[in-house]
This record gives C-alpha cells, structure tokens and sequence, in this order.
C-alpha cells in the first residue's frame, strides 16, 4: 500500500467540503481558493481544482461571475449557491460525525 496516495485519496475526499466552506462567505477566484487550500497545507493543484469547480457547478452547487481585473484578463468569481448552502450544511453534519468517531477510535487504542 502506497503511503502518499493513501493520504492524496484523504485530502480529495474532502476537497468539496472545504470549497463549498471557503465560498460561504464571499466569491473567489480560482487563485484565492487555490491559495486558501496552500495556506491550510490542503496540497492541490489547478490540474485538480477546475475539474472539481467545473462539477460543482453543474451540480448547481456553485455558480459564477465575471469581473474585470486591474492586473489582468477579467477573473471567474465563483460563489456559492443555496443549494451549496445546503450541501454545505449537510456536509458539516457528516463531518462534525466522522471526526467524533475517528477521534473515538484513537484515543481508544
């Protein structure tokens, strides 16, 4: 079994969970949200976001805008919508049970 896979497969599994959470408060671009997850050590690359943004999306989860940049060509803004909102909240839920029960189990041994 291969160690740094095993752990790649762990961060994807939570990779929607932890966008749908970055959006709930305001809309970003794809360079903040990767940006976001680097800061947090949730190592991601764009070759893994926009395919996972792009799902999202047309899972109505997400939606987007354009804005000009002043540095730039105009930048995609995605936010979340209120079906995210409440993927998000379930999301949460199941999150808030998995880590109980993770937590359980280690401090059982």
């Amino acid at each position: 079994m291969n160690l740094e896979n095993t752990k790649a497969q762990m961060r994807k599994g939570i990779l929607e969970f932890c966008i749908l959470s970055l959006l709930q408060s305001e809309a970003k671009y794809a360079s903040e949200i990767l940006d976001n997850l680097k800061r947090a050590e949730m190592l991601v690359v764009e070759g893994t976001l926009y395919p996972l943004l792009t799902r999202l999306k047309n899972a109505q989860l997400l939606e987007y805008h354009w804005e000009e940049s002043t540095s730039g060509p105009p930048r995609k803004y995605y936010q979340i919508t209120k079906q995210g909102i409440e993927m998000l909240t379930e999301l949460e839920k199941s999150w808030q049970s998995l880590q109980k029960a993770v937590t359980t189990l280690l401090q059982a041994k």
